[in-house]
């Protein structure tokens, strides 16, 4: 499903030259279940970012189904990531003004499809995540752990082949975090790719596949 060849990206910071990634070089089959994990600054989210084609390589080839979707026009990309990746960050990017159901129905809205057909997948979406009662509620009427599941549920309402969780717990307390953790461990169960940042040792033990990052590089992967 992903390749990764000799992926490298560098940042300038000043006079200085960061090198956020180091020749990456990975392979992620369909319906996997991976975690991210190191410090800060190891690379991670930004490993995270191009997976989900917000950021770019300096060098290196990036196949998704195959398709070499770095060298693609920036609508191309565009699609790819609108029909094929979900998103959930820490900080749930949510629009204040808009209630849970119509944050969970943007990328339909943004994609032209059809009001009633938004409705009817938003309102599944909602169902799937146990909000359906919150559906009007805007985002500062939600507790954390709502947001982060309108989150999930605005990410799964395109069907995507892959998710990408950045952080996903990091502003939640324990019994929230949980609760989000086994809705996106759900959707992984139904064959959906699931790559998950983290921090917590705990969270990123659950996953079946262990990538450990430092200076840029992959230094440890459990695969066999």
């Amino acid at each position: 499903m992903i390749e990764l060849t000799g992926i490298n990206r560098d940042f300038e910071v000043g006079e200085e030259t960061v090198h956020a990634l180091r020749d990456i070089n990975l392979n992620i089959d369909a319906g996997e279940y991976i975690s991210i994990m190191g410090p800060s600054g190891s690379g991670k989210s930004t490993l995270l970012n191009i997976l989900g084609l917000l950021d770019q390589p300096n060098s290196g080839d990036y196949r998704f189904n195959g398709q070499a979707v770095n060298q693609l026009a920036d609508e191309e990309q565009a699609r790819v990531r609108r029909e094929h990746i979900g998103f959930v960050f820490q900080f749930f990017h949510l629009i204040p003004r808009l209630s849970a159901a119509d944050n969970i129905a943007l990328p339909l809205t943004l994609a032209g499809i059809a009001p009633e057909i938004r409705h009817q997948k938003a309102e599944a979406a909602m169902q799937a995540m146990g909000i359906a009662d919150r559906a009007t509620h805007r985002p500062d009427q939600l507790s954390g752990g709502q947001r982060q599941r309108v989150a999930i549920a605005r990410a799964m309402i395109s069907e995507p082949q892959l998710i990408l969780a950045d952080e996903p717990t990091g502003n939640l307390d324990r019994a929230s975090g949980a609760d989000v953790i086994e809705a996106l461990e759900a959707l992984n169960q139904k064959g959906i790719t699931l790559i998950i940042v983290t921090h917590d040792p705990e969270l990123g033990g659950r996953a079946q596949r262990r990538l450990k990052m430092d200076d840029g590089r992959v230094i440890g992967d459990n695969q066999p």
